[in-house]
């Protein structure tokens, strides 16, 4: 992975929002909200393009997928990078 990417949670926290925060402005429920910042690879369409543009971030910095799958992308990255 070559490009610049955060999870929905980092977009979140970007914006000083909390969970309960989000899922107030959004109509969801705080389980929901929490659950596609662990996992996005099935977030409705619908929900993501509220969150981005909730966040005001471009759709193409976020990542869509398991949180700790990208996480993982990371640490391989930086791995191969300091040997």
């Amino acid at each position: 992975m070559s490009r610049f990417c955060i999870t929905l949670r980092t977009a979140r926290l970007l914006r000083g929002m909390t969970v309960k925060q989000v899922a107030i402005k959004t109509g969801k429920c705080v389980d929901t909200i929490s659950k596609y910042e662990k996992d996005s690879t099935n977030i409705p369409r619908d929900l993501s393009i509220e969150l981005i543009r909730l966040y005001n971030v471009p759709e193409t910095v976020i990542y869509f997928g398991k949180e700790s799958d990208l996480f993982g992308l990371v640490e391989d990255s930086a791995k191969a990078i300091s040997i």
